[in-house]
C-alpha cells in the first residue's frame, strides 16, 4: 500500500448544487516493535512501513538495532485488521518499548522540556550545519507543491520532503494528514534506504514547526528544517540546542531565521 488514499462523497456546494468531491482517507495505526506494541496514530494509509520506521527511529527505540523486517499485521490476517497494523522486525535487538497509553492524533505528540532533556541525553548537537540560502530556499515550496498528489485532489494533508540545502534538489515527497506522520514516512524511507544519518541535508514541512519536526529532525541528523508557517519557542529552544537551523514563514522570497540565533 505505497500511496495514499482517497475517497469520494457527495457535498452540497452554494449556487452549484449536489457534487462528488475527493476526501482523504484517515484510520488508526498500530506500530508494533518485534511483537510488543508502541503506539497508534491516525494517519493517511500509504507508505506505511515507512511510518512505522521513521517512528521508532524518531523516538529512539531501535537504539542502534538494524530493521531485518517490516510487515502488515503480525496479530493476523492483514486483512482482517485492515493493513492497519505494522510491525517493524529488529530479531530482539531492540530494547523492549514501553507503549503510549494514548492515541497519536493526526495534529500532535508529546512535547515538553522532559521530552528535550530526554532528546539531549541520548543525542548530540549536529556537527553539520549547512549555510542558508535564501534564493535556493525560496525554490523549495514550488517543487514540492508539484509532487503534492493527496493535497491536489483533497487540499487536506501535509507534506514533508528532504532536499539538498545548497542546489535546491527535493529527493522525495511524502504527505500525510498529519505533519509528523509525514515527516515519519520520510524519515523511514531514508533509514530503509541507508541514507540515515542526512548530515547536511534540509527537511521541508508544509505546516508550523512545531517541537515534534525538530524532535525528529535531530535523531535523523539534518541540519536545517524550513517551514511554511511558523515554529513554536520549544522548536526554537530545540534547534538551537541541537545546533540545527530552523527557518519558518518561508513563503516567496521571504522567511524568517529562527536558529542559529542572531548576533546582537
Amino acid at each position: 500500500m505505497a500511496r495514499g488514499r482517497t475517497e469520494r462523497v457527495l457535498i452540497a456546494r452554494s449556487g452549484h448544487g449536489a457534487r462528488p468531491d475527493s476526501v482523504i482517507v484517515e484510520e488508526p495505526l498500530e506500530i508494533r516493535l518485534d511483537g510488543h506494541p508502541v503506539s497508534t496514530t491516525m494517519r493517511t494509509p500509504g507508505h506505511d512501513f515507512e511510518l512505522a520506521v521513521g517512528f521508532v527511529h524518531a523516538e529512539g527505540l531501535l537504539a542502534g538495532a538494524r530493521v531485518h523486517q517490516v510487515r502488515y499485521c503480525a496479530t493476523g490476517s492483514a486483512v482482517d485488521t485492515g493493513f492497519n497494523v505494522v510491525e517493524v522486525g529488529t530479531g530482539g535487538r531492540a530494547p523492549t518499548p514501553a507503549p503510549r497509553l494514548t492515541i497519536t492524533t493526526s495534529a500532535c505528540g508529546l512535547c515538553g522540556s522532559a521530552a528535550i532533556d530526554d532528546l539531549a541525553g541520548r543525542l548530540a548537537p549536529l556537527e553539520v550545519r549547512p549555510d542558508i540560502d535564501a534564493a535556493v530556499l525560496a525554490a523549495v515550496p514550488g517543487r514540492v507543491r508539484t509532487m503534492q498528489t493527496l493535497f491536489e485532489a483533497t487540499g487536506a494533508v501535509h507534506a514533508a520532503a528532504p532536499f539538498d540545502p545548497a542546489t535546491g534538489e527535493v529527493w522525495l515527497v511524502r504527505e500525510d494528514i498529519g505533519r509528523h506522520n509525514a515527516v515519519d514516512k520520510v524519515v523511514g524511507r531514508l533509514l530503509l534506504d541507508g541514507r540515515l544519518p542526512a548530515t547536511g541535508a534540509g527537511l521541508f514541512v508544509s505546516g508550523r514547526a512545531s517541537f515534534e519536526m525538530v524532535q525528529k529532525a535531530w535523531a535523523a541528523g539534518f541540519g536545517l528544517v524550513a517551514a511554511v508557517s511558523g515554529p513554536s519557542s520549544l522548536a526554537v529552544g530545540t534547534a538551537r540546542r541541537a545546533n540545527l537551523a530552523l527557518v519558518g514563514f518561508l513563503r516567496d522570497s521571504s522567511m524568517n531565521v529562527y536558529s542559529p540565533a542572531p548576533l546582537d
